[in-house]
């Protein structure tokens, strides 16, 4: 095994899997870790390089603090780390239950936490990176109608790396903000629109381009998977706080 030792928790779909296999391809030996198992094995092999998978529950954690100590032990340790799992819940924020909030600060902020406590003493001994995709939602535009929840709890992450990084500073913390990006093909075409609403996503929709909140144009998500090397690359000792990756608006 050579490169840095990597895991990716929300591996096995999206941009999570873009990220793993392309840090693979990269010489990283990548943990690839996420719930469905049978997707994490055919991303590891495309990943190569020792890379292995392992099935982890970001809102369960004894499910994360045994997958972040099985990927330490393959790895021989952690020397970079990368959040990507989160999710959103279509709906006007008046519209809301208790659970839907609770799915949503369980999988983006307290699955963020979880990791990253799991991972802390192996990231403090390499001195390593972790690296946490944000939202232009939560920082860039305003909050998107219809995806109220997804902006406060990806905001909450911004403000939890930068505590990260103010309690450890023998370790670097990054925010990725990410836009409009591709993403891939086959299993890693995102889900995140999974279970949306068709008819309120495609009125929704239109009125995030109306309010141009969507820049008409796709970041290709292998400028994505460099960005996030640089910074992992990059360690604690020039410690890269916060990157944007998204794609300049047209014209």
């Amino acid at each position: 095994m050579t490169g840095l030792r990597t895991v990716v928790v929300g591996a096995s779909s999206g941009l999570g899997r873009c990220i793993a296999t392309g840090l693979g391809q990269r010489g990283a030996t990548v943990a690839l870790l996420a719930r469905r198992l049978d997707r994490l094995e055919r991303a590891a092999e495309e990943a190569g390089n020792g890379s292995v998978p392992i099935a982890c529950d970001v809102t369960d954690a004894e499910s994360v603090d045994s997958a972040i100590e099985a990927a330490a032990e393959h790895l021989g340790g952690i020397d970079g780390l990368v959040y990507a799992t989160g999710m959103a819940e279509l709906d006007k924020l008046v519209d809301h239950d208790r659970e839907q909030w609770h799915r949503a600060f369980d999988t983006n902020v307290l699955g963020a936490w979880q990791v990253t406590k799991a991972a802390m003493p192996h990231l403090a001994k390499s001195q390593g990176a972790a690296a946490y995709l944000s939202s232009v939602s939560a920082s860039l535009t305003p909050p998107w109608p219809g995806l109220g929840s997804y902006a406060v709890t990806k905001a909450a992450l911004d403000k939890l790396v930068e505590a990260f990084r103010a309690e450890h500073p023998q370790i670097g913390f990054t925010r990725v903000v990410v836009g409009d990006c591709s993403g891939g093909d086959g299993e890693s075409l995102t889900g995140f629109a999974d279970g949306w609403d068709r008819d309120a996503a495609a009125e929704l929709v239109t009125e995030w381009y109306t309010r141009k909140y969507i820049a008409g144009s796709l970041m290709d998500v292998s400028e994505l998977v460099a960005m996030i090397d640089t910074v992992l690359h990059a360690g604690a000792s020039a410690c890269i706080q916060s990157i944007t990756v998204a794609p300049r608006p047209p014209g």
